[in-house]
Order: structure tokens, then sequence, then C-alpha cells
């Protein structure tokens, strides 16, 4: 077998490269007693594949799904680009995810007092949000993504909203319809002001008369938008169908791929990758690539591919803030995704991994460099406490207080 990736830490491993022909049995017995829990095989590279090859028939890879395949693969160029760089925008993202953590606090304070939610009202807050985003995807969206636990509720909110409009802007949507989009990120959760804070918050594993309680949010959220009367059918459908599911198994009328809008699918994802990279009450959040690895392992008809597909162009396979290692034994967090090449984004090293030392940072470009990524690293196993700092200029507590400026 060809060995395409070993999952995890380079320290998990004996062995110098990640990519190699597995033909040695020494070295299976080494995987089998490493801390390796799991590993990529490229089947069109092994040793079967050859041999097809040699006797002039194509390697059979007709039963590798597109979602079985390293989330590389996906790694096509994307269609967004940025019209300033990551550093220039990342103070005007940081007010605007202020000035929308209020508005959106606002929004369930009233509603949570039974009054109508006046959704004309958010139009000029999501015009600002898909201005950041046409400047740069990056931005709002990962400093959206630093959030305190107790902003999770209203700022999950904005980092859907612009995730929704890049998403959009990525499937070629116009201005009106992506607009559209980003609303119903925005008030996609809004059926959270009718769950108790003591619920919502709660720190430990929910009872099943809780989790009952919290799928119920849908509904209650979508009759709130009906009750307001002043949002369209996009935001309506999104808002009631996000936790739907392609396979059938979501809420809350399990419906299946056939019976879901596009809206939908967009709103299922982008909602699932900011709740999984955000830190919760119950839960550590995952770092952005790892999050991007996860969800393409979810082979149960959790996401529609297509439209996963085309999320993974709009984030990058390494997305803003992750945390690599460079074939030349530098660590580097994500400084910008390069949407022309998703695997060899903008990076800033500061770790050399021969000598155990910190580095002053430098800047590099993968597309104009012979370097290369050669492993995605979790940050839990390194425990550096100025990973968000490095790629936002901004002090980490700063970043996290993004919401409050």
């Amino acid at each position: 077998m060809f060995l395409y990736e070993i999952c995890g830490s380079w320290m998990d491993h004996p062995f110098m490269n990640t990519q190699f022909l597995l033909k040695d049995s020494a070295d299976v017995d080494k995987i089998r007693n490493s801390a390796i829990v799991a590993v990529w095989i490229d089947t069109a590279r092994g040793a079967e594949a050859k041999l097809n090859k040699a006797e002039g028939e194509p390697a059979d890879v007709s039963n590798v799904s597109e979602t079985s395949r390293p989330i590389e693969a996906l790694a096509n160029s994307s269609s967004l680009e940025a019209t300033v760089d990551l550093n220039e925008e990342i103070a005007r993202a940081a007010t605007i995810c202020g000035q929308a953590k209020e508005a959106v606090t606002n929004m369930f304070r009233e509603a949570r007092m039974g009054k109508a939610v006046a959704a004309e009202e958010l139009e000029p807050l999501v015009a600002e949000i898909s201005g950041s985003v046409m400047r740069n995807p990056g931005a709002l969206i990962s400093l959206a993504r630093l959030k305190d636990k107790d902003d999770y509720t209203y700022l999950h909110s904005v980092a859907v909203c612009g995730l929704m409009i890049a998403l959009a802007r990525q499937l070629k949507f116009d201005e009106p319809q992506a607009h559209e989009a980003g609303l119903a990120g925005l008030l996609h959760d809004l059926g959270k002001a009718a769950i108790p804070l003591e619920i919502l918050n709660k720190p430990g594993k929910l009872t099943d008369t809780e989790f009952e309680k919290i799928k119920s949010h849908p509904v209650r959220g979508y009759e709130m938008l009906i009750e307001g009367g002043s949002v369209g059918e996009i935001p309506l459908d999104v808002c009631l169908r996000h936790h739907e599911k392609t396979s059938g198994r979501g809420y809350p009328d399990g419906l299946d791929a056939a019976s879901l809008s596009l809206h939908a699918k967009m709103g299922a994802v982008c909602d699932v990758y900011d709740a999984i990279t955000s830190e919760r009450p119950y839960k550590n959040g995952w770092d952005p690539a790892t999050a991007i690895r996860k969800m393409n392992e979810w082979q149960d008809g959790h996401f529609d591919e297509p439209v996963f597909q085309a999320f993974v162009k709009t984030v990058g396979i390494y997305p803003v803030g992750s945390l690599v290692r460079l074939d030349s034994g530098m660590l580097a967090v994500v400084n910008e995704v390069s949407h022309g090449n998703l695997l060899a984004p903008i990076v800033k090293t500061f770790y050399c991994t021969h000598r155990n030392v910190r580095l002053p940072p430098g800047v590099i470009d993968l597309a104009a460099s012979a370097q290369r990524i050669v492993a995605w690293e979790s940050p839990a196993n390194w425990h550096f406490p100025d990973l968000e700092e490095l790629w936002s200029g901004i002090d980490q507590h700063a970043a996290r207080q993004a919401g409050a400026a």
C-alpha cells in the first residue's frame, strides 16, 4: 500500500517521511505499536495499482468514494479573491464583530421578552459583514471564531453569517442572493432565545429532556420569524432546516437530500464548522484544519457533498489559524489562504522542530516557495499560547474579546 498521510503529530510515529510505499512488515508493526490511530492510503499508487498499470489495465478505484479520499483531493482552486490583505482587514473586522455582537444580543434579548423580531433592522449589518468578506474572506470569519464561551450564541450567528456569504460567493450567487444567505446565517439560531439559559450554557451532558428542548429551537425560531413578518423564504428555510441531514437523520422533520434546499444544505455546513471550532461551555473547540478533516471523514450523510466541497474551497484545506509543519522542519501558522492554490497558503513560521526553539516570525508565501506543508499539527500537542496573535496581530485575549469592542 502507498501510505499517503499519517494522521496526528509527527512525534507520534517513528518515520522520517509521511508518504512512502508500505512494503516492509516491520514498518507495519511499527505503525501498530505506535500512537498512530489512523492513516490515509492512496489506492492509485500502491503495488496493486502499479501491477495493473504494468499489465495495461487501469487501477480499480471505483469503490473509493469522494469523501473517503484525503482532504487534499478537494484542493482545486477557489473562485474567491481577497482585495486587501488580512492584516489590513482584521481591525475593521474586529469593529464589525463588536457591532454585530451588540445587535444580535439585543435581538435575542427582545425575542426573550416576547417582542417581534424586526429583521429588516439587521440589513445594514449584513451589508457590513458582506463588505468585509468581499475584501478578505478570512479576516472576519476567522476572528469571529475566537469567542468566549459566554459569547458563543451571539457571535456564532455572526460567524455563520460571514461563512454563508463567503460560500454563496463561491457558489456564484448574485449579490441579492448572497445577502439573503448572510441574513439567514445571522438569524438561523434565533430559536435559542426560547431555550432557558441554564440549558444553553450547561457545562455538562444534557439530559434527554434538555436535549429535546434544544432540538426545538429551529421550529421556535421559524415561528418567531413568521410572527415578525419581515424576512423572505431563504432565512425562514435555513432557520428551520439547518439541523437536517442529507441522510434524513436530522431534525426537526428528518428530511433527506432530495427534500432540502441548497440554502438549507449550506446552513448545515456553516453551522457545524463554526460550532466545532468554537469554545463551548461543555467542550473545547477543534482547530480549523482538524475541523475540516473531521467533517470530510463524516460519511453518514451529514452534508451535501458538492456543498461541502465548495465550503472547503471557501475556507481552505488549511484555514487561517491552522498550525502546520513544513518540509524544512519549521512550524508555521496559516496567515492567509491562497485561493489559487489551497495547498499553498501564506504562512508565518515561528518554531524550528530540529532545534526545538522559537524563532522570530517570518512570512512565507508557499505558492512562490520551494517549501511545502507536509503535515497539519494539533495545537493541543504543542501548547503555544500565542497562535491567535501570530496570524491576527492581536493578542489572544483581545482577539477573543473582539466581540465586545
